[in-house]
């Protein structure tokens, strides 16, 4: 097919590899602009950006697909399809319209369960045992479209946000190479009225851990919320991130520390397994125990 990607993070580094590699026609990459990043805050190419340069491929990064000529610009593509994930932009009815078969975007979750920003930090968070990957039929809605195939997996117990990013999106591009070879043949499926649930954009307010709430849930903050934003606590005047950690025994007071880095909370407690102080890399428990200890108490 001649396809129209359209991808920005890392998540949808793969699916584009993955397009190229069964033989589909890329007529153009679509992501978003470069950002000012790093210390000296100049502009970088997105991670989808820089791929689809290096397989030397067309990239288009407007700033908005809403006027005449983005969508005049769009249709004279004369795409078959387009395969949206990660974007960062919605998609008027216009350009939705375009391609002869419309636009497919991978999504990861189980519609219509986390329509929206975050699925994969959401759950984690909420504490869901399995997740997945739907190809959908986009329409005008948020994450609404009927769904071509689904894929369910396995949320790990001790799994991240990163770790379980990087296992759907490899499922996302093996499903959605699958849906293009039997896309005539699949049956378009309604997703149920019953069951929805939006993954809103992660706030970095909630980042801070509340040690009165319980073990299970103080566990799925900082699983889900590994590596970006970072849950986080203070230790003394520092800001430490918490990266890996995992439901332990021990009981005690709200954020008391009960021995290496095994913190009790509102009930039940944890074990930190890796983290990040300021201006340091990650690193595991054992490594940051070497020259620094953790108070009686966290907050």
């Amino acid at each position: 097919m001649r396809v129209v990607f359209m991808g920005t993070p890392e998540f949808s580094v793969p699916v584009l590899d993955a397009l190229v590699d069964a033989g589909h026609e890329i007529a153009a990459v679509y992501c978003q602009p470069p950002r000012p990043a790093g210390r000296g805050r100049k502009d970088r190419p997105s991670p989808v950006h820089k791929r689809a340069e290096a397989l030397g491929l067309q990239v288009r990064h407007p700033v908005s697909l809403k006027s005449a000529e983005a969508v005049a610009e769009f249709e004279a593509l004369n795409a078959d399809i387009a395969v949206v994930v990660a974007y960062g932009l919605i998609l008027p009815q216009s350009i939705l319209d375009a391609p002869k078969h419309g636009c497919l975007n991978i999504h990861a979750s189980l519609l219509p369960r986390w329509r929206g920003a975050a699925p994969i930090h959401r759950a984690i968070m909420a504490g869901d045992k399995t997740t997945g990957i739907c190809i959908m039929q986009m329409d005008a809605g948020l994450d609404t479209g009927d769904v071509l195939l689904r894929e369910e997996c396995e949320i790990g117990e001790e799994e991240t946000t990163a770790q379980l990013h990087d296992r759907l999106s490899e499922r996302g591009a093996k499903l959605i190479v699958e849906a293009l070879a039997r896309y005539s043949e699949l049956t378009p499926e309604p997703q149920s009225e019953e069951g929805v649930t939006y993954a809103s954009k992660i706030d970095k307010a909630e980042a801070q851990v509340d040690w009165s709430e319980p073990a299970e849930i103080v566990d799925r903050k900082i699983r889900g919320l590994s590596p970006f934003p970072g849950a986080w606590c203070m230790v003394g005047e520092e800001r430490l991130k918490l990266l890996q950690s995992r439901v332990c025994e021990g009981s005690g007071e709200a954020g008391e520390v009960l021995g290496e880095m095994r913190i009790a909370c509102g009930s039940g407690a944890i074990e930190i397994t890796k983290a990040q102080r300021q201006g340091k890399k990650p690193m595991t428990a054992e490594e940051i125990l070497r020259g620094f200890s953790l108070p009686e108490k966290l907050t």
